[in-house]
């Protein structure tokens, strides 16, 4: 079954062709500054990669761009739409409405929208991209692949806000989580290399890249996430500031005389190891300050890595120990001095760094980084997405 997996942002949209009889991806690209005059597409797999300079003023218009580069590109894989055989959309907030991914029905489609305050960035993009393949390709199935979903098992101790519960029933107001679907897949991918049913292992997943997240996985139960009723929340970020003391905000409102707006807008895009190094979101960059010895980025450094620590030692006390700890996403996968600053020390408590292996440059590999003799497994798994989406997609469109 050749499926067309669909990730909408906020001004791009990713995408990759997969065909799940072969387990092999056909065709991937990436629409880049969707509704600027500087847009563009990349459009190949791997060295085949081409760079196009395309303006797309929404995401019809990068969708229709897609369908064409799909079709009639010089390394095109597919000659029509009608070779596709279902499309699988990401779709960042499920809200309590979705514990796993649906076939895309009006009913959805309304749920879906109705969730959109929650995710003002996401979800309308989102849903116009599900519109817009309706109107190109009548009839095809689809499928909505939801990050929050695989948060939806957590306890409710794990998952309710200390606010009076009345505000929290009227606005909708708990842990929902992100990234779930990366979380789902390195946990999936974890048991396999060990060779040991999801079912029997404790695993701490860490998603850590300009975006980062921490999930406790519990005999293949999602029981803590570190992002809560927003990405905001938990661990500190690109831009992005984590968790705060809540009474930060009044007081900067009163101290600097800022909106609401304007707090978010710090919160979001000016925190993080932005804020606090002052040269970049990019942990590349505040690397390179760091080893020349740039106090702000060795800070920033050092409070990347303590709120990793953090969260660690959170889910083996919820978790009552832990087999394995995997590693994702830009950071996650090719820093290897955040790996050693965040595990050092960690010893007495099972987890054993191997320095030789995490010094390593496997890019793109799944590998184990820790010492053999170390009972807490460490391991580096590169993330996809997307062909979770597309496995997901398969199970549903099959049973049609």
């Amino acid at each position: 079954m050749k499926i067309l997996v669909i990730n909408a942002g906020s001004s791009s949209l990713k995408y990759q062709l997969v065909d799940t009889d072969l387990d092999k991806m056909l065709a991937k690209g990436l629409c880049e500054r969707v509704g600027s005059k500087d847009s563009y597409i990349k459009h190949g797999a791997d060295k085949d990669e081409r760079i196009f300079a395309q303006y797309m003023a929404d995401h019809e218009e990068a969708l229709k761009v897609v369908f064409d580069a799909l079709i009639h590109s010089e390394r095109s894989t597919i000659t029509s739409i009608d070779e596709i055989d279902a499309i699988g959309h990401r779709i960042v907030h499920g809200g309590n409405y979705f514990d796993s991914s649906a076939l895309i029905t009006d009913e959805v489609l309304q749920k879906i929208e109705s969730l959109c305050t929650l995710a003002p960035l996401h979800n309308p993009p989102a849903l116009k991209c599900i519109q817009v393949c309706q109107d190109l390709a009548p009839g095809l199935p689809q499928v909505a692949v939801f990050d929050t979903s695989f948060f939806q098992t957590l306890p409710p101790s794990a998952y309710m806000y200390p606010l009076p519960y009345e505000l929290c029933e009227k606005h909708q107001i708990r842990k929902y989580g992100a990234h779930g679907t990366s979380h789902r897949y390195i946990a999936n991918r974890c048991a396999a290399l060990m060779d040991q049913p999801l079912e029997d292992l404790k695993i701490i997943t860490c998603h850590l890249g300009n975006g980062c997240s921490i999930s406790a996985i519990d005999h293949g139960i999602a029981v803590d996430t570190s992002m809560g009723f927003t990405p905001l929340d938990g661990l500190m970020m690109g831009t992005r500031c984590g968790a705060i003391d809540p009474a930060i905000i009044p007081f900067l409102e009163e101290a600097e005389g800022l909106t609401p707006a304007q707090i978010n807008e710090i919160m979001n895009k000016k925190s993080g190891l932005l804020g606090v190094s002052g040269i970049s979101n990019d942990m590349r960059d505040v690397r390179k300050g760091a080893e020349a010895g740039e106090e702000r980025a060795v800070l920033a450094y050092e409070m990347y890595a303590h709120s990793i620590r953090k969260y660690l030692g959170q889910y083996m006390i919820e978790m009552a120990g832990v087999d394995a700890i995997v590693l994702t996403a830009g950071v996650g996968e090719n820093c290897d001095r955040m790996r050693r600053l965040a595990f050092a020390g960690l010893q007495p408590l099972g987890i054993i760094l191997d320095q030789e292996k995490n010094s390593r440059s496997h890019h793109g590999k799944e590998r184990f980084i820790s010492h053999d003799d170390s009972p807490v497994k460490i391991i580096v798994i590169p993330t996809n997405e997307e062909m979770m989406i597309a496995q997901d997609t398969y199970e549903i469109v099959s049973k049609l």
